[in-house]
């Protein structure tokens, strides 16, 4: 059985002890309650990754003794999804944990025309992540953005050579391409629109851009099952 991890902003691989903060110490021995000499697991979301033993199991400064310290390289795929906002907040939150859990690298929330804005609670947001990395075993955290236009993110975004631009709409035309036909993708960013999809503005600007037009099945799908749809399709690419 994989030992408990859990989550330190800060990490330093040469260190020999750590206190854990009052949140994770209670989890630790009021909610888990291990003992003395029980090992856990730690990660700053940074690919570091520490084997701690547990030396004192107080439930508000809970004092670990580290065993060893390992790093992990990133993903080799980056994966960066834009997408809109939702109305339905819980449902963008949704999206959030399944992203991670499926492994994506970057998350940068749009507005664009038609979404109905939302107060985006970023704190609240970056915990989701934070669960979703450490219930799926992960150890990098993906780089989640306070929200952005959507014109201002595609006239500034500054992708690397092999970086593969995509946008995922739903207008019917000749143009699209099945998002499942591209592999071997290193690194990729895909564009999700708000509930009524992008404008017809939008999607040309996206064009000028080299934004390659996707589709992602025959389905309409809402906005964040699409998101997670071309996350998958990515992952597997």
């Amino acid at each position: 059985m994989a030992l408990p991890i859990f989550y330190k902003e800060t990490i330093s691989p040469a260190a020999t002890e750590l206190v854990l903060d009052e949140e994770t110490s209670k989890h630790v021995a009021q909610v888990l309650r291990m003992q003395n000499g029980e090992q856990v697991q730690l990660t700053d979301g940074k690919g570091n990754l520490l084997i701690a033993e547990i030396a004192d199991n107080n439930k508000k400064n809970c004092a670990l003794k580290v065993i060893s310290a390992a790093f992990q390289p990133a993903p080799d795929k980056k994966i960066t999804i834009a997408i809109s906002l939702v109305k339905n907040a819980h449902r963008f939150e949704w999206f959030l944990e399944k992203a991670t859990e499926i492994g994506v690298y970057e998350i940068v929330p749009l507005l664009c025309s038609r979404t109905e804005k939302q107060h985006f609670r970023i704190a609240r947001m970056n915990s989701i992540l934070i669960s979703a990395m450490l219930q799926s075993q992960q150890t990098w955290l993906p780089e989640l953005h306070e929200p952005v236009k959507f014109t201002t993110f595609v006239k500034n975004i500054n992708a690397g050579m092999d970086e593969k631009r995509f946008i995922a709409h739903c207008v019917d035309d000749d143009t699209r391409i099945p998002l499942y036909n591209y592999r071997s993708l290193d690194s990729s960013i895909v564009l999700i629109g708000p509930e009524g999809d992008f404008t017809i503005d939008e999607i040309e600007l996206a064009l000028q851009h080299n934004f390659v037009p996707v589709a992602l099945g025959n389905s309409r799908l809402r906005t964040e099952t699409a998101g997670v749809v071309a996350i998958t399709l990515l992952s597997l690419a």
